[in-house]
Protein backbone atom coordinates (compact mmCIF):
# COMPACT_ATOMS: atom_id res chain seq x y z
CA UNK A 1 0.00 0.00 0.00
CA UNK A 2 1.52 3.50 -0.96
CA UNK A 3 -0.05 6.31 1.41
CA UNK A 4 0.57 10.02 1.22
CA UNK A 5 -0.09 12.25 3.86
CA UNK A 6 0.06 15.85 2.68
CA UNK A 7 -0.56 19.42 4.76
CA UNK A 8 1.72 22.79 5.29
CA UNK A 9 4.51 23.16 7.58
CA UNK A 10 3.00 22.64 11.46
CA UNK A 11 0.01 20.40 10.29
CA UNK A 12 1.13 16.97 11.73
CA UNK A 13 1.52 15.39 8.61
CA UNK A 14 5.28 14.07 9.87
CA UNK A 15 3.43 12.75 13.43
CA UNK A 16 0.96 11.07 11.38
CA UNK A 17 3.42 9.39 8.73
CA UNK A 18 4.99 7.72 11.30
CA UNK A 19 1.84 7.08 13.26
CA UNK A 20 0.32 4.98 9.68
CA UNK A 21 3.92 3.48 8.98
CA UNK A 22 4.63 1.75 12.48
CA UNK A 23 0.94 0.81 12.68
CA UNK A 24 0.97 -0.81 8.75
CA UNK A 25 4.68 -2.19 9.42
CA UNK A 26 5.59 0.22 6.64
CA UNK A 27 8.91 2.16 5.56
CA UNK A 28 7.85 5.66 6.43
CA UNK A 29 9.64 7.99 3.53
CA UNK A 30 9.77 11.59 3.92
CA UNK A 31 11.37 13.57 1.06
CA UNK A 32 13.27 16.41 3.22
CA UNK A 33 15.00 13.55 5.03
CA UNK A 34 16.09 11.72 1.72
CA UNK A 35 17.53 15.21 0.27
CA UNK A 36 19.48 15.74 2.96
CA UNK A 37 20.56 12.14 2.80
CA UNK A 38 21.32 12.59 -1.30
CA UNK A 39 23.19 16.19 -0.40
CA UNK A 40 25.44 14.07 1.39
CA UNK A 41 26.81 12.23 -1.64
CA UNK A 42 28.99 12.96 -3.71
CA UNK A 43 27.28 12.06 -7.04
CA UNK A 44 26.68 14.91 -9.29
CA UNK A 45 22.35 14.44 -8.32
CA UNK A 46 23.58 14.65 -4.81
CA UNK A 47 26.20 17.67 -5.26
CA UNK A 48 23.45 19.43 -6.85
CA UNK A 49 20.61 18.73 -4.12
CA UNK A 50 23.35 19.95 -1.76
CA UNK A 51 23.81 23.37 -3.38
CA UNK A 52 20.10 24.47 -3.64
CA UNK A 53 19.28 23.32 0.18
CA UNK A 54 22.61 25.48 1.14
CA UNK A 55 20.79 28.38 -1.16
CA UNK A 56 17.10 27.52 0.57
CA UNK A 57 15.98 26.74 -2.77
CA UNK A 58 13.80 23.92 -3.37
CA UNK A 59 14.90 20.68 -5.71
CA UNK A 60 13.04 21.16 -8.80
CA UNK A 61 10.54 18.92 -10.13
CA UNK A 62 12.43 16.99 -12.33
CA UNK A 63 15.42 16.40 -9.92
CA UNK A 64 12.53 15.23 -7.29
CA UNK A 65 10.90 12.85 -9.28
CA UNK A 66 14.42 11.26 -10.15
CA UNK A 67 15.43 11.13 -6.51
CA UNK A 68 12.07 9.14 -5.55
CA UNK A 69 11.89 7.14 -8.54
CA UNK A 70 15.61 5.96 -7.24
CA UNK A 71 14.80 5.85 -3.90
CA UNK A 72 11.27 4.06 -4.02
CA UNK A 73 12.78 1.05 -6.03
CA UNK A 74 14.56 0.35 -3.28
CA UNK A 75 13.66 -3.39 -1.98
CA UNK A 76 12.73 -1.45 1.08
CA UNK A 77 9.31 -0.25 0.14
CA UNK A 78 8.62 -3.27 -2.15
CA UNK A 79 5.35 -3.85 0.16
CA UNK A 80 5.00 -0.08 0.13
CA UNK A 81 5.49 3.13 1.67
CA UNK A 82 4.26 5.94 3.74
CA UNK A 83 5.23 9.48 2.45
CA UNK A 84 5.25 12.62 3.18
CA UNK A 85 6.69 16.09 2.37
CA UNK A 86 5.67 14.87 -1.02
CA UNK A 87 4.10 16.05 -4.00
CA UNK A 88 4.57 20.13 -3.51
CA UNK A 89 3.41 20.75 -7.03
CA UNK A 90 1.60 19.58 -10.09
CA UNK A 91 4.19 18.49 -11.82
CA UNK A 92 5.69 16.15 -9.55
CA UNK A 93 1.85 14.66 -8.80
CA UNK A 94 2.05 13.99 -12.30
CA UNK A 95 5.37 13.13 -12.73
CA UNK A 96 5.20 10.23 -9.48
CA UNK A 97 7.09 6.94 -10.44
CA UNK A 98 4.70 5.13 -8.52
CA UNK A 99 0.47 4.85 -8.40
CA UNK A 100 -0.80 5.81 -5.00
CA UNK A 101 -3.75 3.95 -3.31
CA UNK A 102 -4.71 7.45 -0.60
CA UNK A 103 -3.86 10.24 -0.15
CA UNK A 104 -4.76 11.91 3.26
CA UNK A 105 -4.23 15.66 3.64
CA UNK A 106 -4.66 17.01 7.12
CA UNK A 107 -6.11 20.47 6.60
CA UNK A 108 -5.63 23.25 9.34
CA UNK A 109 -6.08 26.91 8.89
CA UNK A 110 -3.25 29.39 8.43
CA UNK A 111 -3.99 30.64 11.96
CA UNK A 112 -3.34 27.20 13.57
CA UNK A 113 -0.55 26.57 11.51
CA UNK A 114 1.33 30.09 12.24
CA UNK A 115 0.64 29.35 16.35
CA UNK A 116 2.19 25.78 15.82
CA UNK A 117 4.77 27.03 13.92
CA UNK A 118 5.38 29.82 16.12
CA UNK A 119 5.78 27.59 19.44
CA UNK A 120 8.30 25.66 17.44
CA UNK A 121 11.18 28.54 18.45
CA UNK A 122 13.02 27.91 15.17
CA UNK A 123 15.08 30.61 13.89
CA UNK A 124 13.10 31.12 10.08
CA UNK A 125 9.80 30.60 11.89
CA UNK A 126 9.06 34.64 12.07
CA UNK A 127 5.43 35.65 11.49
CA UNK A 128 6.33 36.92 7.84
CA UNK A 129 7.93 34.23 6.75
CA UNK A 130 5.66 31.76 7.81
CA UNK A 131 2.85 33.89 5.83
CA UNK A 132 5.44 33.31 2.41
CA UNK A 133 5.88 30.10 3.15
CA UNK A 134 1.74 29.19 3.48
CA UNK A 135 1.35 31.67 0.75
CA UNK A 136 3.19 29.51 -1.44
CA UNK A 137 2.26 26.12 0.15
CA UNK A 138 -1.58 27.09 -1.48
CA UNK A 139 -0.41 28.09 -4.52
CA UNK A 140 1.70 25.76 -5.31
CA UNK A 141 -0.40 22.45 -4.00
CA UNK A 142 -4.22 23.60 -4.36
CA UNK A 143 -3.44 22.22 -8.18
CA UNK A 144 -2.35 18.67 -6.07
CA UNK A 145 -5.20 18.52 -4.52
CA UNK A 146 -7.54 18.93 -6.81
CA UNK A 147 -5.86 16.26 -9.54
CA UNK A 148 -5.87 14.01 -6.27
CA UNK A 149 -9.76 14.87 -5.68
CA UNK A 150 -10.66 14.12 -9.30
CA UNK A 151 -8.75 10.78 -9.13
CA UNK A 152 -10.85 10.01 -6.10
CA UNK A 153 -8.03 9.34 -3.94
CA UNK A 154 -8.07 12.25 -1.75
CA UNK A 155 -9.59 11.94 2.46
CA UNK A 156 -9.46 15.56 3.83
CA UNK A 157 -8.95 15.30 7.35
CA UNK A 158 -9.36 18.19 10.20
CA UNK A 159 -5.89 18.18 11.37
CA UNK A 160 -6.89 20.97 14.14
CA UNK A 161 -8.18 17.94 16.86
CA UNK A 162 -5.94 16.41 18.81
CA UNK A 163 -3.15 13.50 17.10
CA UNK A 164 -5.21 10.59 18.44
CA UNK A 165 -8.38 11.83 17.04
CA UNK A 166 -6.55 12.35 13.79
CA UNK A 167 -4.99 9.42 13.96
CA UNK A 168 -8.41 7.10 14.69
CA UNK A 169 -10.00 8.97 11.53
CA UNK A 170 -7.03 8.29 9.37
CA UNK A 171 -7.38 4.28 10.30
CA UNK A 172 -11.40 4.25 10.08
CA UNK A 173 -11.09 5.80 6.63
CA UNK A 174 -8.06 2.92 5.65
CA UNK A 175 -10.31 0.30 7.19
CA UNK A 176 -13.64 1.55 4.94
Amino acid sequence: MKIIVMGPQGSGKTTQAELLAKKLNLPHLQTGELYRRVAKERSPLGKKVKELLDKGHLVPDKEHNELLENEVEKPLYKNGFVLDGSPRTLSQAKGQPFKVDKIFYLDVSDEENTKRLLKRGRKDDTPELIAERLRIYHQETEPVLKYFRQQGILEEVDGERPIEAIYQDIMNRLEQ
